[in-house]
């Protein structure tokens, strides 16, 4: 199954020609959260932090989104932003992504785990190939999240089959995207995803190309 995986989800040779780290700090809903990233040709798009995750966090800020106690996963998690940020606000978290990414996002969480500890508990990571192991995990989630997930047409069904499963007991999927043209972000939010959800734009960012979607299962 992981084989499957690596093939539908491939590295992308030659995004990072030198491979080498940061540590930044970034500031959102009032939290300081240090990431380390690691940038590699094995790690790919999943070694970044995207524009487009510091933008979801901002609009939970920015909506006032309570998050405590809620049962979040998050999708595509790369270095863990997102989800780290909804857990250090009290929810309960799962961050899933490709094998690769496990190690990444688990040091993150290790290096934002407050003194006192996690509100609520500290996040879990699970590894999770869209389409082909997502029926291994619930369906009783209060939000799915992504950002910057939407990239590659060929896995546009996968994730949509993914979210119809997590989505059963009514969960809201919030998802943010660069708007890329070359990438079919656009037709995924236009054709794709309203096939079994409906789907609202609930901000738009002109300025730098990111929308966010609120999405819930028809």
């Amino acid at each position: 199954m992981l084989g499957d995986a690596a093939h539908i989800f491939p590295a992308e040779d030659g995004l990072f020609e030198e491979t080498f780290s940061t540590d930044n700090t970034y500031r959102v809903h009032g939290l300081n959260i240090t990431i380390h990233q690691d940038y590699s040709a094995s790690l790919g798009v999943a070694a970044s932090v995207w524009d487009s995750a510091l933008h979801l966090c901002q609009f939970f800020e920015n909506e006032s989104l309570d998050l405590s106690g809620t049962r979040i996963i998050e999708l595509g998690g790369g270095t863990g932003l997102v989800g780290i940020v909804a857990a250090r606000l009290g929810a309960h978290v799962t961050i899933t992504d490709l094998p690769s990414a496990v190690s990444q996002i688990e040091r993150n969480i290790a290096a934002n785990t407050p003194l006192s500890g996690w509100p609520s508990d500290g996040p879990t990571v699970s590894v999770l190939a869209w389409g082909l192991d997502h029926s291994r995990f619930s369906s009783s989630w209060d939000f799915v999240l992504g950002a910057d997930i939407v990239y590659l047409p060929e896995t546009f069904p996968l994730l949509l089959d993914t979210l119809v499963h997590l989505c059963r007991d009514e969960a809201v999927v919030y998802l943010a995207s660069t708007m890329r043209r070359e990438h079919g972000a656009q037709d995924f939010y236009d054709r794709v995803l309203p096939q079994m959800f409906s789907v609202e734009l609930v901000q738009r960012d002109p300025e730098n190309n990111i929308n966010i979607y609120k999405a819930t299962l028809r």
